[in-house]
């Protein structure tokens, strides 16, 4: 098989399961393994020598300066206590090609991890395939790792609001239609982003819960506006979603993404910023 099937241009941001499968198996040099799915369904099963860690619902809605600084120091421990450092490969998953684990991959990515790969298809594409899943916890050793700050990769409430209705920026809401006409209202304020393209983030994803082909995603996105000579600028509720679409354009090869971590919470609640109610298509 090829070692890129998908056509991405990017393909080492993935790892498939038969890979994963052979490199855990090679001792000091086997990646790390990172699931990040809620801890009871860990228990019941995971890949073999995966550590757990949920960082589900640990969100910043605030992107001044120190709330920022002191968020990002917080989720870098977190992977340092996992044992993450900038040595050895990290896988991260969760049940499929999923927000969760995307959503690591943007955090490992912008502290600056050299390679950091996502599960294509996640566990459930594991224990469909009838590998081997273990109960047993593995204990991490933390890591003195300090990270770094890709800063390009991020985007705050004043990148986006400077940034609105440039030329050469694209704004990509990834939430549900309901979110984005308003009608689904999960901040003070109800709408979206002036200007923003609406693409939710499960269109990503085939029925088999990984990442479509290449062709089928660069369709997606450029007939909409959503082309590699833009910086694009991609949110949700809180940087979860977002950042799945974020992992999607890397794969594609675009130069310039940015995940909005703070997104519509923090936009939504602030008065100051503005917004627009679109129509439902």
């Amino acid at each position: 098989m090829s070692d890129n099937p998908k056509g991405y241009a990017n393909p080492q941001l993935l790892i498939r399961t038969s890979v994963l499968s052979e490199r855990l198996v090679a001792g000091p040099d086997a990646p790390l393994l990172l699931d990040f799915r809620p801890a009871e369904v860990f228990a019941a099963g995971h890949i073999p020598g995966a550590v757990h860690l949920d960082l589900f619902g640990v969100s910043l809605i605030d992107t001044d300066p120190a709330p920022l600084s002191a968020f990002l120091w917080m989720i870098g421990h977190l992977f340092a206590s996992r044992g993450v450092d900038s040595k050895r490969t990290v896988v991260v998953y969760d049940e499929r090609s999923g927000m969760r684990a995307a959503r690591a991959f943007w955090f490992l990515e912008y502290f600056g991890h050299p390679d950091v790969r996502q599960l294509d298809g996640g566990f459930g594409a594991w224990e469909r395939e009838g590998r081997q899943v273990s109960r047993e916890a593995v204990s991490p050793k933390s890591s003195d790792w300090t990270v770094g700050r890709s800063d390009e990769r991020l985007a705050t409430w004043r990148c986006l609001r400077d940034r609105l209705g440039a030329a050469d920026v694209a704004v990509l809401d990834t939430r549900s239609d309901g979110e984005y006409c308003g009608t689904t209202v999960r901040a003070k304020r109800g709408g979206a982003v002036p200007g923003a393209v609406h693409i939710e983030w499960t269109s990503n994803l085939g029925e088999d819960g990984a990442f479509k082909p290449a062709a089928e995603l660069r369709q997606m996105y450029e007939s909409v506006g959503i082309t590699p000579d833009k910086e694009v600028i991609s949110y949700c509720q809180g940087g979860y979603r977002a950042a799945h679409s974020y992992l999607a354009l890397r794969l594609l090869g675009y130069p310039r993404v940015r995940n909005y971590i703070g997104s519509w919470k923090e936009w939504g609640d602030r008065d100051d910023l503005p917004i627009e109610t679109p129509s439902r298509p």
